[in-house]
């Protein structure tokens, strides 16, 4: 068997692969005897049916099943070995008729290669970096959420903003008496904190155990079936008809202490034994908002990152014939008609995963197992984080991040997570980095400029 490589341009080739008949006659012979010690025909037993029968019945279809076998084997062997490039699917020629009867053939494939690429990924590429400042605002609103967090619940004589208020509510007519055979809830509990209607927030501002004052249940949940149901204890179907104010008479406040300094408190916060004076957690805290800062800076250098490298990049030329035949093999709903108008939808993106490619061997960029585990690790924390776990030993988190690695599409899509964050690191070591200080608002307001842009 010879294999040949011929170009048509930097990016298109023709692979011609010439097949003698001493290289797949054994193997077809091979296959028909199998066959013929397998199978049955009338009047013969399996094992006893005369070769000439086999051959005559099998002998094309075997055949070509070989040779398209040993052409498929040949075409793939040949682009690993001489490390082409290849993008999409290698085309199959329109040559002359196909004729299994012939006993040679050439058969011709038509591929596309990637195009050399200068990824300009080097220091004289300046990319900007946004260090977001932390604020004593930043500090203080992250200092209420965890005191909150870490707070305690008591008895209090006053609604505050935390506070849930315990009491009976009662339905009321449109003239504001107790209307007969209405709701009447005897241990009903409220947190006017998650009303969705200032007003009716302000209406239990300030109450005291004992008072009594007229609210409208449905106004506080915007008129929710499942909170106006679980409110009133009744059903969701049933909530639809209770819309009306309600009378609430106020039996038991119950707020929210915040916790206070301390070593318990700063250990609950951080889980660590090394904090204990007020000063050592204004320092753990500011590095705390710091590191999370430091994500969003993260991300938005990858994308001034990214659009620095295209920008010097620039087009390039691509085998775009075989990448459209390549998209309608992959999508059924892609045909000549729509093509032209998918491509150019989805050719800037392939190009850039073409550019990721190059930076990533130039800088030897490669994902191991123990890179996706922390990157699995990394998401268990922040999911775990959510629900108030801050402090989850090591080897639950582990075993949680085991777990989502478990699940195969989960897996890609760490890996691929992953891929980007070791990408983006390597790129930011090997360019010149413009720092630029900034506030929240200032670096927010570089996606929302983008956003009025386009």
């Amino acid at each position: 068997m010879k294999v040949d490589y011929a170009k048509i341009d930097d990016v298109n080739g023709i692979v011609t692969i010439t097949l003698e008949e001493k290289d797949y006659a054994d193997k077809v012979k091979q296959q028909l005897k199998e066959i013929g010690k397998k199978h049955a025909e009338p009047g013969f037993r399996a094992g006893h049916v005369p070769a000439s029968l086999i051959n005559k019945k099998y002998g094309k279809s075997v055949k070509y099943d070989v040779i398209n076998k040993e052409v498929g084997n040949a075409l793939y062997e040949y682009i690993k070995n001489e490390k082409l490039h290849v993008l999409g699917n290698p085309i199959p020629q329109q040559g002359a008729e196909f004729d299994i009867d012939a006993k040679d053939f050439e058969l011709k494939f038509k591929v596309g290669v990637a195009p050399e690429i200068d990824t300009h990924v080097n220091k004289d590429l300046h990319v900007p970096y946004y260090n977001i400042k932390v604020t004593e605002e930043m500090m203080d609103a992250q200092d209420k959420q965890f005191r909150r967090r870490f707070g305690k619940q008591e008895p209090g004589d006053t609604v505050d903003a935390t506070a849930l208020v315990k009491g009976v509510i009662t339905e009321l007519n449109e003239d504001g008496s107790v209307k007969e055979g209405g709701i009447v809830v005897e241990n009903g509990i409220v947190a006017p904190e998650y009303f969705k209607n200032d007003d009716q927030k302000k209406i239990f501002e300030g109450k005291k155990v004992g008072e009594s004052f007229t609210f409208n249940p449905a106004a506080t949940c915007d008129s929710n079936p499942a909170e106006l149901s679980s409110m009133l204890n009744i059903s969701k179907e049933e909530a639809e008809n209770h819309k009306g104010d309600f009378k609430f008479d106020i039996k038991e406040i119950i707020v929210l202490k915040p916790a206070e300094n301390g070593e318990e408190f700063f250990k609950s916060v951080f889980g660590r034994d090394d904090i204990k004076t007020e000063e050592d957690y204004k320092k753990a805290l500011k590095e705390l908002i710091a590191a999370a800062l430091a994500n969003d800076s993260n991300y938005r250098f990858s994308v001034d990152a990214k659009k620095a490298i295209m920008d010097a990049v620039g087009d390039l030329v691509l085998p775009d014939d075989v990448l459209k035949s390549f998209l309608k093999e992959q999508n059924e709903a892609l045909n000549d008609e729509n093509i032209e108008e998918e491509y150019v939808r989805v050719r800037p993106e392939l190009i850039w995963e073409l550019v990721k490619e190059a930076i990533a061997a130039q800088l030897d960029v490669k994902v191991t197992e123990e890179d996706a585990l922390n990157t699995a690790r990394m998401i268990a924390r922040q999911q775990l984080a959510q629900y108030g776990m801050m402090n989850v030993p090591a080897e639950s988190l582990d075993r949680y991040a085991h777990d989502i690695l478990k699940d195969q599409k989960a897996a890609q899509q760490i890996y691929n997570q992953t891929g980007d964050l070791k990408l983006f690191d390597a790129i930011r070591d090997n360019v010149t980095t413009d720092d630029k200080e900034v506030t929240v608002e200032e670096f927010n307001d570089l996606f929302r400029n983008e956003g009025a842009a386009e």
